[in-house]
C-alpha cells in the first residue's frame, strides 16, 4: 500500500512508516517534526514564528499537496492537522478527501471531542483537566491556555464536519478509543503506541538495588499538565523517609540523547500521573528494561486484553499521600524491581512493538476497505 501521514506527535507517526515500510509498503511523512523534538519527516511542514513565517508555511502547505494525491490511505495526526485555523485546514481536508482512496485520524491527542469527554465528568475518573469533579492543578494555573477554545462553535463545527468524513479512526491510548466508542463505533479501532524495540537494547535490572534510582524528566511547559511536579514531590518525600534506600534524578529541557542516557541508568521512570494508560516516554523505558510510574488503569488492560502481565506500577492523582504512598512502596518492595524488569520489556513487545501495531493498522484499513466494497 501507498500511505500518507499528515503531521506527527511524539514521534508516532515517523514510527509507524519505518515499520510499514520495512513491511514491503510506502509510507510518507509530512510534518512539522514533533515541533522541538524534530522528528524525521519526508516533507517538512514546520512553522516559524511572524508573519514571514505564516506566508512561507502556507506556500510550503500548497506545494506539498501537489504530492498529497493518489494514495491508498491517508492518516492525519489531528483534525487541526495543520497549524493554520479551521477553515483553511478544511480545504486541506477536502483535497484530500478528493485525491485518496481512504482519510483516517490517528487519536493522538488533544482535540474537540477530547475535551467534551473530559468536561462532562462521567467519561474518566480523572484527566488532564479534572481530578473527580475538581479543575486539575494544571487547568488552576496560569498555563492552562487555550484549552476551553477546543470547546467553542467553531472548533464543534468543525469537528463535525471532519469526524463523519473519516473512513475511521484509530485510537492509541485508552482515553482515545473511550473518546470516540460513542461516537463512531463502527468505524473505531484500538492500535497503542509504536515502539521500535529492536533498536533499543533492554539494560535490565539484574540484581535487587541498594538504592532505587527514580528518574524524571521535566519538560517545564508540560510540567504542571503531566504531573511531574506533584510526582517529583512526593519522590523527594520518600526520600526525605527513606535517604539510604533511594536517591532521584530529575532532568529538565536536556537534548533528547542525554535524556535517554540517563533514563538508562535508573530503576524506575516517573511518567504521567494524569493518564489512564502509559504513553510514549513510559513505553521506551519498558523496553529498555526500567520499572513504569504510570497510568495502567484496569480499563486499559481490559481493552488490550491483558490479564496476566501488569508490570506497570499505577499512580493515582488524586492525593499527595497516596501518590507518596505508591513511591514509598517501590522502594520497600524493591526485591521485584528484576522481575517487574523483564515484565515491563515483554509487555512491550508484546503489546506496542512497531510492527505488531503496524499490523493492527494494516487490519483495520482492509477491514474499513472490504466493508466500503
Amino acid at each position: 500500500m501507498k500511505i500518507l501521514f499528515v503531521g506527527d506527535a511524539s514521534n508516532f507517526h515517523n514510527t509507524l512508516a519505518d515499520a510499514l515500510r520495512s513491511m514491503g509498503h510506502e509510507a510518507i511523512v509530512a510534518s512539522n517534526g514533533s515541533r522541538w523534538m524534530n522528528t524525521p519527516r519526508n516533507i517538512n511542514l514546520q512553522r516559524r514564528p511572524g508573519n514571514l513565517g505564516a506566508l512561507r508555511y502556507v506556500a510550503d502547505v500548497a506545494m506539498a499537496m501537489r504530492k498529497f494525491r493518489g494514495f491508498d490511505i491517508v492518516h492525519l495526526v489531528n483534525p487541526i492537522f495543520l497549524d493554520l485555523r479551521p477553515e483553511k485546514v478544511r480545504i486541506v481536508f477536502d483535497y484530500l478527501k478528493r485525491h485518496n482512496s481512504h482519510i483516517f485520524l490517528s487519536a493522538l491527542g488533544t482535540d474537540y471531542h477530547y475535551v467534551q469527554k473530559c468536561y462532562d465528568k462521567h467519561t474518566f475518573r480523572y484527566s488532564d483537566f479534572f481530578v473527580g469533579d475538581e479543575l486539575s492543578p494544571f487547568m488552576r494555573s496560569e498555563e492552562k491556555g487555550d484549552v476551553e477554545n477546543w470547546l467553542l462553535p467553531f472548533m464543534k463545527r468543525h469537528s463535525d464536519y471532519i469526524t463523519p468524513r473519516l473512513d475511521g479512526i484509530v485510537a492509541c491510548l485508552y482515553e482515545y478509543y473511550a473518546t470516540y466508542k460513542d461516537i463512531a463505533p463502527e468505524r473505531l479501532c484500538y492500535a497503542g503506541i509504536p515502539i521500535d524495540t529492536h533498536a533499543i537494547k533492554p539494560c535490565f535490572i539484574e540484581n535487587v538495588p541498594q538504592k532505587v534510582r527514580f528518574f524524571i524528566g521535566i519538560q517545564r511547559n508540560r510540567c504542571i499538565l503531566k504531573g511531574s511536579e506533584r510526582l517529583l514531590a512526593a519522590a523527594q518525600r520518600v526520600h526525605e523517609r527513606h535517604p539510604d534506600l533511594c536517591e532521584i534524578c530529575a532532568v529538565e529541557n536536556v537534548p533528547y540523547s542525554e535524556y535517554l542516557e540517563r533514563m538508562r541508568n535508573s530503576h524506575v521512570i516517573l511518567d504521567q500521573l494524569y493518564s489512564y494508560t502509559p504513553a510514549t516516554n513510559a513505553l521506551i523505558a519498558m523496553a529498555s528494561g526500567i520499572v513504569a510510574v504510570s497510568g495502567a488503569e484496569p480499563e486499559y488492560y481490559d481493552l488490550i486484553g491483558e490479564t496476566d502481565n501488569r508490570p506497570i506500577v499505577n499512580v493515582l492523582p488524586f492525593s499527595d499521600d497516596e501518590i507518596t504512598d505508591t513511591l514509598e512502596r517501590v522502594v520497600l518492595n524493591r526485591d521485584k524491581l528484576p522481575q517487574l524488569s523483564k515484565m515491563s520489556r515483554d509487555f512491550v513487545v508484546k503489546h506496542n512493538d512497531s510492527r505488531i501495531v503496524a499490523q493492527r493498522h494494516i487490519d483495520f484499513w482492509n477491514k474499513i476497505s472490504q466493508t466500503k466494497c
